[in-house]
């Protein structure tokens, strides 16, 4: 099922890019708009919204205003003009802050961090067993790419290659983007220019390790982090001091 999305701005040329945005990603739904922080506590008071897209400065009621009064308010993003209020904004716990005019490549990273957000209990868009995906944009297309199918990502300059066991998706983003990204328990960065999934490692050496049908080297400065998320401390005495 679709994310049910609702858009809460008063610049309806701002509501027209997000419900744009929204048409180009198939999981994606809108499920209304709104003018004002007030039309919005009522349609959340009566119909199902999985992420809210929300502008700050509104009248008679601001975004984050409209935020405290919701007991159990879902997952959010803000879109604003103003840099100033993020902080505030991250201590509202919301999923995202985005600047105006929002370009669509942030809009999708923004929007990676809802498909990639595990609730403890299914929502409306996600059954219980489903298993968490992302979206990847290659050339002009999305690519949808289960996290379980994933063996490794590698840095291409401005590029990253995401590779699994049937596919190879290139996509202009910086390794570093998914490393924020991707749940740490299940990733891990091994070199600057590679990320693995710790489920797919099969062996592992004080220099590299072997995923399936890839052999990859482990940097100098990942070492430690390596060796200790993966509890093999005792290779760490192996290590030139």
């Amino acid at each position: 099922m679709k994310i049910k999305c609702l858009l809460v701005d008063d610049e309806p040329i701002a509501l027209d890019i997000l419900a744009a945005y929204i048409q180009k990603v198939d999981v994606l739904e809108l499920a209304g708009r709104c003018s004002s922080a007030v039309e919005a506590f009522t349609i959340l008071q009566s119909k199902p919204v999985d992420l809210l897209f929300l502008d700050i400065q509104m009248p008679q009621l601001s975004g984050f205003e409209l935020l405290r009064t919701l007991s159990n308010p879902p997952k959010t993003i803000i879109t604003s003009a103003y840099r100033e209020y993020a902080l505030e904004g991250y201590e509202l716990d919301v999923l995202d802050y985005l600047i105006k005019p929002v370009p669509f490549d942030r809009f999708i990273k923004a929007v990676g961090k809802m498909l990639t957000h595990r609730p403890s209990a299914p929502t409306s868009n996600q059954v219980a067993d489903e298993e968490p995906f992302i979206f990847v944009r290659e050339d002009r297309k999305l690519v949808r790419i289960d996290l379980r199918d994933i063996l490794s990502l590698e840095s291409l300059r401005d590029y990253v290659k995401i590779r699994t066991a049937t596919q190879q998706v290139v996509t202009r983003q910086s390794i570093g983007y998914y490393e924020e990204l991707l749940p740490a328990e299940q990733f891990i960065r091994i070199h600057r220019s590679f990320i693995v999934a710790v489920a797919k490692i099969k062996v592992i050496t004080e220099s590299h390790l072997d995923i399936p049908d890839q052999t990859l080297p482990i940097g100098r400065n990942y070492k430690q982090q390596v060796f200790e998320q993966l509890q093999v401390r005792h290779l760490l005495r192996k290590l030139p001091t």
